[in-house]
């Protein structure tokens, strides 16, 4: 379902919390040459109303950008460098990422970023004839369509945000709401100068590989012993995910241009404007509509946030022993937030600096 809704989407960018964090909101344009001008204004925390979709003119930079300085987590003269990421990014925006390769290249390791990874017990040609279960669980039981399953209010907010980003797309309606909202998220986007690809991964990885440091995975496996049966229990049940679907439909409604300006703050590294900027988190809801079904909880998702921070702890601090030099990425959120898993760190001794 999704790559299982894009790994939890990352742990819900490792559980923030899904109301906005307090302090101002940055609003303002950013000109050809990259640079954002700002201006400071109280945020009120309202969200607009259903019927209108609030689409800012923010200014997406595009070219050679910077972002954001590396975090550094010390203990003696053994150092982890941590760049906070951000999703979604400039979709036109160049990074210039030698500062990072630069520490890639005398790391002696890289830990990649917290993950799980979903398997099952079966061979890999069982696995293929899975394929069309997974399929048939992407979409509503009973074959009811989105109109069925939420709100006529939360249908009617759905109707012009799916015509304007998803213009006359059939197969959507089929979707349960969490997969169907998530269509839409992606597709907004997109038709906003941002993309979720992980061009920051992807950058680190192939650093570390043409250096041949070696890559840390910091993953909690979950392997599903029987999942042809959980599949057709999937197939069968509704999920609580009219949460989900209502607050990415806020998020679209109320929040793209933050979400560019938070964008924005990230390429060109301006620390102080991603504290600034409130964030929420949709996807609480949406992992929540998964992992508190009691397949999940059988099928041990119940807990995998909490494993999942545990293993990066671990891994950090075993880097952290070992080597005089570790890298690593983590969502900027985690960095900035005053429960992190930085903040974990720095309680069990650790100095802390950030840029």
């Amino acid at each position: 379902m999704h790559a299982l809704f894009r790994s939890l989407c990352l742990l819900a960018c490792l559980a923030l919390p899904a109301q906005a964090q307090s302090g101002s909101q940055l609003t303002g344009t950013a000109p050809a040459d990259g640079q954002v001008v700002a201006q400071r204004a109280v945020q009120d925390g309202a969200l607009a109303p259903s019927d209108a979709i609030v689409d800012m003119d923010t200014v997406v930079v595009s070219g050679a950008q910077p972002g954001p300085g590396m975090w550094k987590v010390s203990k003696g003269d053994h150092v982890l460098y941590i760049l906070g990421t951000l999703s979604p990014l400039p979709k036109r925006m160049d990074w210039v990422s030698r500062d990072v390769e630069d520490v890639i290249a005398r790391s002696q390791a890289v830990i990649l970023p917290p993950s799980v990874a979903v398997s099952s017990d079966t061979g890999f040609f069982r696995s293929l004839l899975l394929v069309p279960s997974l399929l048939r669980a992407r979409n509503n039981p009973e074959g009811k369509r989105l109109q069925d399953v939420v709100s006529s209010a939360l249908y009617a907010r759905w109707q012009p945000l799916k015509a304007r980003y998803l213009g006359r797309d059939r197969a959507v309606e089929k979707r349960r709401p969490i997969l169907a909202a998530q269509e839409l998220y992606e597709a907004a986007m997109r038709k906003s100068g941002l993309e979720q690809d992980d061009r920051v991964g992807q950058v680190v990885e192939k650093a570390a590989k043409r250096v041949r440091v070696p890559l840390l995975p910091a993953q909690v496996k979950l392997v599903v012993k029987n999942p042809k049966a959980a599949l057709k229990e999937l197939n069968a049940m509704s999920l609580h995910d009219a949460g989900c679907f209502a607050g990415t439909l806020s998020r679209i409604e109320a929040d793209l241009g933050t979400m560019r300006m938070r964008a924005n703050a990230w390429a060109v590294g301006d620390i102080d404007a991603l504290r600034a900027l409130p964030f929420r988190n949709q996807y609480i809801d949406c992992v929540n509509a998964i992992t508190e079904t009691g397949l999940a909880q059988r099928l041990g998702f119940g807990d995998v946030v909490q494993r999942v921070g545990d293993t990066w702890i671990q891994v950090a601090e075993d880097a952290l022993a070992r080597n005089r030099t570790t890298f690593a990425t983590l969502p900027v959120n985690q960095l900035l937030q005053p429960e992190g898993y930085v903040e974990r760190l720095r309680t069990k001794g650790y100095v802390i600096e950030a840029p």
